[in-house]
């Protein structure tokens, strides 16, 4: 029998891709797009125009697909965990696929890119020469914000 116990962490984080539009929300802004479509499709139906009103269904149905595969990309998610010998970086993709990336936290560092406004456009483990980008998901500000807490973290784990 192998037991595993380890010490609480020195920092854990779990990034998500923000989506400010619920699958409930999603379901009503397709069916007003659809009644939106539907007005002008009806007069051009009624004026003898009727393949218009097939690709103003295929714009509806466009607009879904595209919901749908922006919805479905929200399952995605990132999990870092610091302990003080060991940095652990979990992916898992929108479609449930996961990879575990290790890093020894004294040798780690953290890069971040920034553009010309001084604004953090990416973040990087950089071990041995090899980078991993982090939240390549979140918005600039939220990178920044994580970079400030896990880089001071990162500080501590190499005391």
């Amino acid at each position: 029998m192998i037991t595993k116990t380890q010490a609480d962490p020195l920092f854990a984080a779990k990034l998500t891709p923000h989506r400010s539009l619920s699958p409930r929300g999603r379901n009503i802004l397709v069916a007003a797009i659809a009644v939106m479509a539907a007005i002008p499709g009806l007069v051009f139906y009624a004026l003898g125009a009727w393949p218009v009103v097939g690709f103003m269904g295929l714009d509806v149905a466009a607009v879904w697909v595209a919901l749908r595969w922006s919805s479905r990309e929200a399952n995605r998610f990132e999990e870092v965990t610091l302990w003080p010998n060991r940095l652990e970086v979990r992916t898992v993709s929108a479609r449930g696929r996961q990879q575990i990336f290790a890093f020894d936290p004294r040798r780690t560092k953290l890069i971040l890119d920034r553009d010309y406004d001084e604004k953090t456009t990416a973040l990087y483990l950089r071990d041995n020469g090899a980078d991993h980008e982090l939240g390549s998901f979140l918005a600039a500000n939220e990178k920044a914000d994580f970079a400030k807490v896990f880089g001071t973290a990162l500080r501590r784990a190499r005391r």
